[in-house]
């Protein structure tokens, strides 16, 4: 009979039992959680201040979510088009893409921001901030993505092709059924790491004016001068929205790993 501790040591051939995995990463959450609690729990003071200002924080967290929600889409579709660009046959448009590309890729993102928001809406006279803080968060994070994506597609080979057009499938269906599941494949881990950069790169937002979750840590640190208790709540919130779409890709990345 195997002992307690051979149970939590996972290896290829013995692979760890479900149970032993799900109770240690319960573990480690309730350890992370007591932390955190005996840190903010340490003084009156430091309730105190997360009573009071618990729907700032809040507020900023659900904007932050609504703002990388609409940029993750926006950049999925921009990432897209600008990888197919960049395969096109029309010089002009696969030009026009490389240089989208190269340009936005080779900027910082806090730039690009300035840029857009100080140098395009002075020419244009339009303002909005969220429209350019999602604007800029989606061409920037959009660049990265048509890359990953190109090299997805390009990673599935020649043979592939040819067999989807000796069954008669348009090129449509070939990137429908055939390229586009094995580019996923390929590129997923990848695209994991984007769309969490993608949530972290939203807290530079919040130099334009943005009342995103980091502008609102940064609000309650200017009126309590208080540090643990203004930015250990920010980590946090924002582990709890990049955590779950890690999770959510290797559970993925499982149902669509098969021999090749």
């Amino acid at each position: 009979m195997p002992s307690l501790a051979s149970l939590f040591i996972d290896r290829p051939r013995a692979p760890a039992p479900g149970w032993a995995k799900a109770l240690t990463i319960l573990g480690l959450f309730v350890a992370f959680t007591l932390v955190c609690w005996s840190v903010l729990s340490s003084s009156s003071r430091s309730l105190q201040i997360l009573q009071e200002y618990r729907g700032v924080f809040i507020r900023g967290w659900l904007f932050t979510v609504g703002i990388s929600a609409v940029a993750l889409v926006l950049s999925s579709a921009i990432g897209l088009l600008a990888a197919m660009a960049k395969k096109s046959n029309v010089i002009i448009i696969r030009y026009i893409s490389i240089t989208y590309i190269e340009i936005v890729r080779g900027m910082p993102f806090l730039v690009l921001i300035l840029m857009l928001f100080y140098g395009v809406a002075q020419i244009t006279q339009y303002g909005n901030r969220m429209v350019f803080g999602v604007i800029a968060l989606s061409l920037f994070s959009g660049a990265y993505l048509a890359e990953m994506i190109r090299a997805g597609v390009e990673s599935v080979g020649a043979s592939q092709r040819e067999s989807a057009r000796a069954i008669g499938l348009t090129t449509f269906q070939t990137y429908r059924y055939v390229i586009f599941p094995q580019a996923l494949r390929h590129t997923l881990p990848a695209l994991t790491g984007q769309f969490a950069s993608l949530i972290k790169d939203s807290s530079l937002l919040s130099i334009i004016g943005l009342s995103e979750f980091t502008f609102s840590a940064q609000q309650v640190f200017t009126a309590t001068f208080s540090t643990m208790e203004s930015f250990l709540p920010l980590g946090v919130g924002y582990l709890i929205l990049t955590l779950p779409i890690s999770f959510w890709t290797k559970s993925l990345e499982k149902r669509l790993r098969y021999e090749t």
